[in-house]
């Protein structure tokens, strides 16, 4: 049986280099992505990265449009698919998620993942938070998604901004049974 795939969608929040460092892993793991940007993302990327919205394209093995309301991963029998992954989330993603606003294909292939019982993660980042906030992640979590905001872990002794970028991914992997090379977990005192 092939190795399921994951989606990815990258939104407009600061942090856009989690959901590059997430991809280029996946791609070292031979696990195929199906990305989705939304138009912030692609102008946080350049703001935030040294990479080109193509060079971030092509370390997908599939890429679709933002209005693309007919890709494949718009339907619930679309097959081969282990769960998806929002990483950065903006509070407008997380918005549209909650409500089920299905008004463009992140947001419909989110609410896909969830009415199929898929694992769908949502790294929300925003700081701090406000009771809106909070009520939207807490109406995502009651629709079966598991939120994880990027809080950096220090029990790995991270060295470097990169450390904790790679200890996240790991992270948000390992909720996919997904073991990532060199990830380096806590082992008790």
């Amino acid at each position: 049986m092939p190795n399921p795939g994951m989606i990815i969608g990258i939104s407009g929040a600061s942090g856009a280099i989690y959901g590059i460092r997430l991809l280029e892993t996946l791609r070292t793991m031979q696990v195929d992505t199906h990305l989705i940007l939304s138009s912030a993302a692609e102008r946080t990327i350049g703001l935030e990265t040294d990479y080109s919205v193509d060079q971030v394209r092509q370390l997908a093995t599939v890429c679709y449009e933002l209005d693309d309301i007919a890709a494949p991963v718009s339907s619930g029998s679309f097959k081969g698919i282990r769960g998806m992954v929002i990483l950065p989330c903006s509070i407008k993603t997380l918005s549209a998620l909650a409500n089920s606003f299905n008004v463009n294909i992140l947001i419909r292939a989110a609410d896909v993942t969830l009415k199929e019982r898929r694992k769908l993660v949502v790294a929300v980042r925003e700081t701090p938070l406000h009771r809106g906030h909070l009520e939207l992640m807490m109406r995502l979590t009651d629709m079966g998604a598991i939120l994880f905001p990027p809080v950096p872990a220090f029990y790995h002794r991270p060295e470097t901004l990169e450390d904790i970028v790679r200890h996240t991914i790991g992270k948000i992997l390992d909720l996919f049974d997904l073991e990532v090379p060199n990830f380096k977990r806590w082992s008790g005192v």
